[in-house]
């Protein structure tokens, strides 16, 4: 009798994907997610994996950082000792019930961890800009893309987001404020305050660009390091190279149809406001340092 044999994939390595401003980072998670790269199960409508989200938070409040005050994060990672027990928590979590909030449960069932998936996948959360040395123990052959933005584009659009979610949490802070005569509040305000201010705003963005930058200089051919201008300049060419580098299946035709609704005029959206065009003049030299 001929003996049947069972083909065996063997595991890959994640795509991490870089970069501080969320709308052209999911743009380009949506695109990659329709060509056949695996982001996660449960997610964000950022196209964040929650699963990953967390990890990467706990990883920062171990040395009191936070999204927008990452900077700490690099005392941990000087910390061998500490370091070797926060990729051992990684390891664990990884491998925990809890990973299925990331690969659902027909994957979970089948592979138990991420670190079976024999599927191209990955995850995606600018917080990783900072933590990756971290995942890069786990994962030593993890291909990196880092996705740019104009920084004046992300300030601004920080601090929109600011004033969005502070106009919200103040109206049902309004509602509620008699109740914190009982109870303590638990939430915050803001996501960020710091991110109030576009000057500050923009002063986050350069240290998450001169971080990814170091990160893709150390990587080589394993990053690749884009801009999302020219993402919407040229969207077909930019993607299909972008596949490429992340390993998903050529399909041309698939190509056409994820890139067809792109517009080209949300770039440089600061050009629109005189308030931005004057920051964007007064710190020129300092977008220049990094190809803008």
């Amino acid at each position: 009798m001929a003996e049947t044999r069972i083909a065996v994939h063997p595991a890959r390595s994640p795509v991490l994907i870089l970069g501080m401003h969320r709308s052209g980072t999911s743009m380009i998670a949506r695109a990659l997610e329709d060509l056949g790269l695996f982001l996660g199960w449960r997610k964000q409508g950022d196209h964040e994996a929650l699963f990953f989200l967390a990890l990467n938070n706990w990883l920062l409040e171990q040395v009191g950082g936070r999204w927008d005050h990452p900077e700490p994060v690099q005392d941990l990672i000087e910390s061998a000792d500490v370091r070797a027990l926060a990729v051992d928590y990684l390891r664990v979590s990884l491998r925990s019930p809890r990973a299925i909030s990331f690969l659902g449960p027909g994957r979970y069932l089948r592979h138990g961890t991420p670190e079976r998936l024999s599927i191209p996948w990955g995850f995606k959360d600018p917080r990783t800009t900072f933590t990756l040395p971290l995942w890069l123990d786990l994962f030593p052959a993890a291909r990196i893309v880092h996705v740019r933005r104009h920084g004046v584009d992300v300030a601004a659009s920080l601090r929109s987001r600011h004033r969005r979610i502070l106009s919200q949490r103040r109206e049902r802070f309004e509602q509620l404020r008699w109740t914190y005569r009982f109870r303590p509040k638990r939430s915050s305000f803001t996501t960020s305050v710091r991110c109030a201010d576009i000057e500050r705003g923009f002063e986050l963005w350069e240290a998450y660009a001169r971080e990814a930058d170091a990160a893709v200089r150390r990587s080589g051919d394993r990053a690749l390091d884009l801009r999302y201008e020219d993402f919407l300049s040229a969207p077909l060419e930019t993607l299909t190279r972008l596949s490429e580098f992340c390993e998903l299946p050529p399909d041309q035709s698939r190509l056409e149809k994820v890139v067809a609704d792109i517009r080209a005029d949300r770039a440089y959206a600061y050009r629109q406001d005189p308030e931005m065009v004057a920051f964007a003049e007064r710190v020129k030299q300092r977008l220049a340092r990094f190809g803008y």
